[in-house]
């Protein structure tokens, strides 16, 4: 297969993990029942899924933004999900992670890694935006407090995510449409 034909081939692949259908994602609740995240609904028009962890300082302390996001958004048609992709985190722990940060939105846990591999997650905190048809069309992080492990900003100057979000509502594309997330790194546990 020449060069051309490869870097073709693996476009079409990547494609087709961007455009990987509601239909297809079987993730779970916390009362362990199959939920479809990206289920299509007539009043949703973008979905976000933000990745967790009950014990990942970072992701812990932007709870206050992710409250702040769901605040403004919800009402505008934007379903959002916390999803915990660490097997290890039982859905007893899940309840009182929510529940001591004060998480108005539903929790799924992924523990084979379906939504991590589809949208490319490597950290917590860390969030992708789809449109009302299930495209991915932003990843990466919440905004740019923080800089690199160890470093951050007392202020955020730049919101990511907000922004995102604002740019699916208005159909408009997502510039950029990845940006580099700073937080607790996802083991691979399906390795192991």
């Amino acid at each position: 297969m020449s060069f051309s034909r490869m870097l073709v081939f693996g476009g079409l692949i990547v494609l087709a993990l961007h455009a990987v259908t509601a239909s297809s994602l079987q993730i779970l609740a916390l009362d362990d029942t199959v939920v479809d995240p990206l289920q299509p609904a007539p009043d949703i028009k973008a979905t976000v899924v933000i990745f967790a962890s009950t014990d990942c300082p970072i992701s812990n302390r932007y709870a206050p933004e992710v409250r702040r996001l769901h605040e403004a958004f919800a009402r505008k048609g934007v379903r959002f999900w916390l999803v915990y992709p660490n097997p290890s985190e039982s859905p007893a722990a899940i309840r009182t992670h929510l529940k001591e940060y004060g998480y108005p939105m539903p929790a799924l846990r992924d523990p084979h890694h379906t939504l991590v591999r589809m949208t490319g997650a490597t950290v917590t905190p860390e969030a992708a935006v789809f449109d009302g048809g299930g495209r991915m069309r932003y990843r990466g992080r919440i905004d740019d407090r923080y800089v690199e492990l160890g470093i951050d900003r007392p202020v955020a100057d730049a919101r990511d995510l907000e922004a995102a979000i604002a740019s699916v509502l208005a159909g408009r594309s997502v510039d950029p449409p990845t940006t580099k997330a700073v937080g607790c790194y996802l083991a691979d546990f399906l390795r192991r």
